[in-house]
């Protein structure tokens, strides 16, 4: 019995595994094997070049003219620019995320389904849209940069092409991310355990910090993760709204794979992108694991 039970559950893995494998695990095969090619002519990749590290060597160092090799710290700074351009966007999601999930799971039944709906709409629209979007709001002669020059003591500010617009679109980007997965963990959450906080002579900031926050760790969790690891790839938005002065690692990706037709070399950055993101995420689980309940 054990046995017919074991190979009925293979069975019925059988084509979830067959999916994921052509269609996952094949793609990374392919690309973590370009990634040690070398550039080629029109394909983009020489298939017939001796497979080597040079493509992951480049990402650190580069040959100068007389053949010796010297540090080239711009990729290091691209990866470190998206990094950190991702963990700001995280964190704008949070602090914006948090108060409004909180207050729409405050809401009666019908109050939610109407906030919920209007959080997804944009998700309705293309992401290149919404952008574009952006740059005629945050445009010079817009009424945000007007506003904002009005109100600032530094002189005229300039909204658009550098790393403030960047934040701004993905964080509206990505913001709904945020907001669902804290949603799902304040929907059944129980009120009363705040009124006894207050009973208790508790303040409103010790309340959030010892009642809610204890309780939507798991839903933090999973909304960092869902807004940080994206942030990491995106391309889109730092190619409009920074003008090609904020790149970040998928603008350099698309630009290898596009323009430049260095495939090897897009393909190392690559791989370098989904280890940072592995180890993010385990990171993540170990520290959720290893969390006392």
């Amino acid at each position: 019995m054990r046995h017919q039970s074991a190979l009925r559950r293979t069975l019925l893995l059988a084509p979830s595994l067959a999916v994921i494998l052509v269609l996952i695990g094949l793609p990374l095969c392919l690309m973590g094997w370009i990634s040690f090619l070398q550039k080629g002519g029109s394909s983009g990749v020489d298939w017939n070049s001796i497979p080597s590290a040079a493509n992951y060597v480049r990402l650190v160092w580069e040959e100068d003219f007389d053949g010796t090799m010297i540090l080239n710290t711009s990729y290091l700074v691209i990866f470190l620019r998206s990094v950190a351009q991702a963990a700001v966007t995280m964190v704008l999601s949070l602090l914006l995320g948090l108060p409004v999930a909180l207050w729409i799971a405050s809401l009666s039944r019908t109050g939610r389904d109407i906030m919920l709906l209007l959080i997804t709409i944009p998700f309705w629209t293309n992401l290149l849209v919404r952008n574009y979007a952006w740059l005629i709001i945050l445009r010079e002669d817009g009424w945000v940069a007007r506003a904002v020059n009005a109100l600032s003591p530094f002189g005229p500010v300039q909204l658009l092409y550098n790393d403030v617009a960047v934040a701004i679109g993905l964080t509206y980007s990505f913001l709904p991310f945020m907001i669902l997965p804290l949603y799902t963990v304040f929907e059944k959450f129980d009120w009363r355990l705040l009124d006894a906080a207050h009973d208790l002579g508790a303040t409103r900031a010790r309340a959030l910090r010892r009642v809610v926050l204890p309780i939507a760790t798991h839903g933090i969790v999973a909304g960092c993760l869902l807004v940080f690891i994206p942030c990491l790839g995106a391309f889109v938005t730092p190619a409009l709204l920074g003008g090609g002065k904020t790149l970040m690692l998928g603008n350099i990706i698309q630009m290898q794979f596009g323009a430049s037709r260095n495939w090897p070399f897009g393909a190392a950055l690559s791989v370098v992108l989904l280890a940072v993101m592995l180890l993010v995420m385990t990171g993540m689980a170990l520290w959720r694991n290893r969390r006392p309940a």
